[in-house]
């Protein structure tokens, strides 16, 4: 009852109500990341959700484009702007997936949408994280974000999947906060962004 009717209804109507209360916030970490990345404050990406159908995300920017001379990306940790970083750490460049939530993309809580090359790279039982729809927040982030490696990160989300309910997604919403406030799990130590998933980490 609670996964298949209740959860995309309080989804929609917390997503509604929040994207009207942080409207304020949400113009003003636009225009700040507008003149910090010399640009667009948005970054959107091709990611899977439900049943492993494609989707744009939507976060907020924290990385400017900088390129080397040979024309090629510079490190994520030199790309990554002091507004963007404080942005990151107050979790701030997420508030955008709340328009995904809204679309029906994603949900508030659920396993966080990964890149699609990942898809050929699960086993049986890590494909099962696209039987609900991803969301923005989920037990693997409260239990270690980007702190934890790629193997306890699946295994937190099939738990979650297999104990998804009104409880679990309240508790989730709980530690979420505690931490944000914290400022826990972020990235991984010495890099700006978590590894990349090659099928066995």
């Amino acid at each position: 009852m609670y996964q298949f009717f209740l959860k995309r209804a309080i989804d929609f109507l917390i997503a509604l109500i929040g994207l009207i209360l942080l409207a304020p916030v949400f113009i003003i970490v636009m225009v700040l990341l507008y003149f910090a990345n010399q640009g667009n404050p948005f970054f959107v990406q091709t990611r899977p959700g439900l049943n492993e159908k494609m989707f744009n995300i939507i976060k907020f920017k924290t990385m400017n484009d900088k390129k080397d001379e040979k024309g090629n990306y510079l490190p994520d940790s030199e790309r990554l702007t002091p507004v963007g970083s404080f942005i990151r750490q107050t979790s701030l460049d997420e508030l955008p997936q709340l328009i995904n939530v809204l679309k029906g993309d994603m949900a508030l809580i659920g396993p966080r949408p990964l890149l699609p090359q990942y898809l050929s790279l699960y086993n049986e039982s890590q494909k099962r994280r696209h039987n609900i729809r991803p969301g923005i927040t989920g037990w693997a982030q409260v239990n270690g974000r980007n702190a934890i490696s790629w193997t306890k990160k699946f295994e937190l989300d099939i738990w979650y999947i297999d104990h998804l309910s009104f409880a679990t997604d309240c508790k989730v919403v709980i530690l979420t906060l505690k931490k944000v406030l914290k400022k826990e799990g972020i990235n991984q130590v010495g890099q700006a962004t978590i590894e990349a998933f090659n099928g066995s980490n």
